[in-house]
């Protein structure tokens, strides 16, 4: 059994910042991908930011230059730190991690999502 946690979702300013952790206990495998999702109301689900085991990272053209994503392999955790946030950055927020490899997905554990809100 794979738990997946989400946490540091907030209320949040324009302009403001948060930092996101997604964290994996329990019976957890080799994680070689670990990708962070968003959804809006009425929007589909898309991938803001991804790091593989690697280190090699990918970021949706909308949060370029303003998020980052980092992962700590020890902990099976990664980390999404959001600056200079807009409006148009609320979403609930998921993490998916999968493995074992870049051709291999035999697994994935999703969490359950933490809300962002960006206002004024």
């Amino acid at each position: 059994q794979v738990h997946v946690v989400e946490s540091g979702g907030d209320l949040v300013q324009p302009g403001g910042s948060l930092r996101l952790s997604c964290a994996a206990s329990g019976s957890v495998r080799t994680i070689y991908f670990m990708g962070w999702y968003r959804q809006a109301p009425g929007k589909q689900r898309t991938l803001v930011a991804s790091i593989t085991s690697s280190g090699s990272t990918n970021y949706a053209d909308s949060v370029k230059g303003r998020f980052t994503i980092s992962r700590d392999n020890a902990k099976n955790t990664a980390y999404l730190q959001m600056n200079s946030l807009k409006p148009e950055d609320t979403a609930v927020y998921r993490c998916d991690f999968w493995g074992p490899g870049p051709t291999r997905r035999e697994y994935d554990y999703w969490g359950q999502g933490t809300q962002v809100t960006v206002s004024s």
